[in-house]
């Protein structure tokens, strides 16, 4: 989409944060403010890119310089070093899904 030109940055990003997060009813997600979980990706906009396909679905994407998950670093630079401070995060529907 960048390439294209399609959506500007700003409306990119919220798309994949506090669009989402609302839309599912999902409460301390999607912005940055106080009192919110501070899940943060530092990424560069001119570089960022997705390199996994579905034959290699285990590559990170290019461009992304530092991943916070609830305020702690988990990755730095091209590395995850191993810390998992994730949380499930429910919407209101997820009891209504059948079990698979």
């Amino acid at each position: 989409m960048r390439d294209e030109k399609a959506t500007s940055l700003a409306e990119a990003i919220r798309r994949l944060t506090s669009f989402p997060a609302s839309n599912l009813g999902i409460k301390d997600r999607g912005r940055l403010m106080a009192g919110y979980h501070a899940d943060l990706s530092i990424f560069d906009p001119k570089t960022i890119g997705d390199k996994a396909t579905y034959a290699t679905p285990q590559h990170y994407a290019v461009g992304i310089r530092h991943v916070f998950v609830i305020g702690v670093q988990v990755f730095k630079v091209g590395a995850h070093n191993g810390a998992k401070p994730g949380q499930v995060v429910r919407g209101p529907g997820w009891k209504r899904c059948p079990a698979g």
